[in-house]
C-alpha cells in the first residue's frame, strides 16, 4: 500500500495524523510505501507581525483569545492521550517554507528517509518549538537523519524545490484539497482519501477495508 500524506509543519493535526495512521500501519503488520507532500498553510506568516499561536488562531477563528486558548489545550490533550509529546501552545509561528522544500527534496532523493525527516521536524516544531526558518537547526535534523551536511545545506540556503512545492500545493487544490492533514491511501488501483487526523482505529479500518 502506498501512503501519500500532505502535510504542513505548522498543522497540530498533521503531526497527530501521521502519528495515528503510522500508529496503525504498525497495528496492521503493513510495510506501507510513504509519500510526504507539503501544502503550506501559512504562507504570511514569514511577512506579517509576530504573533502567538493562540493570536492566530483567535484571528483565524474568529474566536476569543480565551477561546482560542481552550482549543489549543484541546489539541495538546489530544495529542496526549496518543502518547504524543506536544507543546503546540509555545510554538513559534514562522513561514514552513524552507522545511517543506526541503521535504521536498528528500522525498524525490533520498524517499527512505522521507518520513523519518517529517517526524523529526515536526517533533522539532512541536517539541522543541525551534523557528522553522533557522536553517542550522534544519540542517542539524538532516544529518541526524542519516544525509550529508553539505549536499542539506546546499537545499535550504538556495531556493531550490520552491517550484516543487508550488506545484503539489496547485495540485492538491484542483483536488479539492484545501488545507491539511490530508491522506491518501492507493491499493491495486483503488484509493481513499481521508481529509483529517482520524483515530488510529479509524485508520486502521480505512486500511483494511481497502486491501481487503
Amino acid at each position: 500500500m502506498k501512503i501519500t500524506c500532505i502535510i504542513d509543519y505548522n498543522c497540530p493535526y498533521s503531526y497527530i495524523g501521521l502519528h495515528r495512521i503510522k500508529k496503525a500501519c504498525e497495528k496492521l503488520d503493513l510495510n506501507a510505501e510513504w509519500e510526504m507532500r507539503p501544502f503550506e498553510t501559512e504562507p504570511q506568516a514569514g511577512k506579517r507581525t509576530a504573533m502567538s499561536i493562540t493570536e492566530r488562531y483567535a484571528e483565524k477563528y474568529e474566536i476569543s483569545m480565551e477561546d482560542a486558548s481552550k482549543k489549543i489545550s484541546e489539541i495538546e490533550e489530544a495529542a496526549r492521550e496518543d502518547g504524543l509529546e506536544m507543546n503546540f501552545r509555545d510554538i513559534t509561528l514562522t513561514s514552513s517554507k524552507d522545511p517543506l522544500r526541503f521535504t521536498k527534496y528528500v522525498q524525490n532523493d533520498h524517499p527512505d528517509l522521507s518520513l523519518d525527516i517529517v517526524e523529526e521536524i515536526f517533533k522539532a516544531n512541536m517539541v522543541e518549538n525551534i523557528n522553522l526558518t533557522n536553517i542550522d537547526r534544519l540542517v542539524e535534523i538532516a544529518v541526524s537523519c542519516g544525509l550529508e551536511e553539505t549536499d542539506a545545506r546546499k537545499i535550504l540556503e538556495n531556493n531550490y524545490f520552491n517550484i516543487d512545492v508550488f506545484r503539489d500545493m496547485e495540485e492538491a487544490i484542483s483536488s479539492g484539497i484545501t488545507t491539511t492533514p490530508c491522506f491518501i491511501l492507493e491499493e491495486d488501483g483503488s484509493e481513499t482519501i481521508i481529509r483529517e487526523a482520524l483515530s488510529t482505529e479509524e485508520f486502521a479500518k480505512a486500511i483494511s477495508d481497502l486491501i481487503s
